[in-house]
């Protein structure tokens, strides 16, 4: 049976906006680890809102693929250090 596309969309957006709610940078201020960390979220939350401008405009497939891309960014961030996230769970793969 083929994935619902619908379905996948939000729980992806569920999924991303989420991760960004809970992860929290570990860096020190004026690091490049922070300016590293504040890069990670930013593309995070841009591939958000860019997700939920596909959305609203008929277009699911793009706004699924933004809300992937925006969680591999915190996840690679959670990877790497930059994050301190829920280590049980769903949201990432620490």
């Amino acid at each position: 049976m083929p994935a619902d596309l619908a379905e996948k969309t939000d729980r992806y957006e569920g999924l991303l906006a989420e991760a960004l709610e809970k992860a929290d940078p570990v860096a020190p201020e004026g690091t490049p680890l922070a300016e590293a960390a504040a890069e990670y979220e930013e593309m995070a939350r841009s591939y958000l809102e860019d997700g939920r401008h596909f959305r609203a405009n008929g277009d699911p497939v793009n706004a699924l693929a933004s809300f992937s891309y925006g969680h591999a960014w915190m996840d690679a961030g959670a990877r790497i250090g930059l994050f301190d996230v829920p280590e049980e769970g769903h949201l990432f793969t620490v």
